[in-house]
């Protein structure tokens, strides 16, 4: 059994006791979540609803991303770089 969830925009596909790691939610780590459900499996048949259950397991940030920009001649150059703010959840329940 599989579910389609909507978690922060983005759109996941979850099974039981999986981890994820999404956009930085609200809440402290041991709060529990219920994603937006846009569909459920079981087996061959197709759900348009369902209900999910999450718990908040931790906030971290990501990898740092660099981006690094240059104009050609010119003597331009621009480093930069930013950490994502993700937050951990685990999946409980599927129903």
């Amino acid at each position: 059994m599989f579910a389609i969830v909507d978690i922060a925009g983005q759109q996941f596909k979850v099974k039981q006791n999986d981890s994820l790691f999404v956009h930085r939610l609200q809440g402290n780590p041991g709060d529990s979540v219920q994603p937006k459900v846009l569909m459920t499996s079981n087996g061959g048949s197709l759900n348009m609803n369902g209900s999910v259950q999450a718990e908040i397991m931790e906030h971290l940030q990501g990898d740092k991303v660099i981006t690094f920009h240059k104009k050609r001649r010119k003597g331009y150059t621009k480093k930069i770089g930013h950490r994502e703010a993700l937050t951990k959840i685990k999946i409980t329940s599927l129903a």
